[in-house]
C-alpha cells in the first residue's frame, strides 16, 4: 500500500522515504524526535533521521563494531554519549544496500525488545 505525505511549508526528507521503503511490509511507527522522523517497532525506536545523518539503534552489545564502520560515530546528545546508538553520515547510506545494512543491524537488536505500552491516559 502506497503512502502519500503533504508537507506544506516544510521540506520532506529524502531519508524519510528510503526508511519506508526499507521496512516495506513492517508494521512501524513514525514519530517526530530529535529534530527528524524516528522510525518505531514495537513502540521501541528503530531509526531516524537527523541534520547529522542517520541515527540507528544497535543496542550496547553491537555499538563498539558499529561505531568502527565507515562514516558511522558515536551518537551524543546534551554533550552525553548515547551507548546504543549511533550517527551515521550520509556517505554511509548512499547506496540501498548500505541502507538496508544499518536497517538490518537495528533489527536484529529492536526485535529481542519487549513491545512498549503506552499508558492508559488519566481522565
Amino acid at each position: 500500500m502506497a503512502r502519500s505525505v503533504v508537507r506544506t511549508g516544510a521540506v520532506l526528507d529524502p531519508m524519510v522515504e528510503r526508511l519506508r521503503a526499507a521496512l516495506a511490509g513492517r508494521q512501524f511507527t513514525e514519530q517526530k524526535m530529535f529534530g527528524g522522523t524516528c522510525f518505531l517497532l514495537n513502540g521501541n525506536m528503530l531509526v531516524g533521521t537527523s541534520k547529522r545523518g542517520l541515527l540507528v539503534r544497535v543496542g550496547k552489545e553491537a555499538h563498539m563494531a558499529a561505531i568502527a564502520r565507515p562514516h558511522a560515530r558515536l551518537m551524543e546528545m546534551g554533550g552525553r554519549s548515547m551507548e546504543g546508538y549511533v550517527h551515521v553520515a550520509a556517505e554511509g547510506t548512499a547506496t540501498s544496500a548500505d541502507l538496508a545494512s544499518w536497517v538490518h543491524l537495528a533489527l536484529a537488536f529492536v526485535e529481542t525488545l519487549p513491545e512498549k505500552v503506552k499508558p492508559a491516559g488519566k481522565r
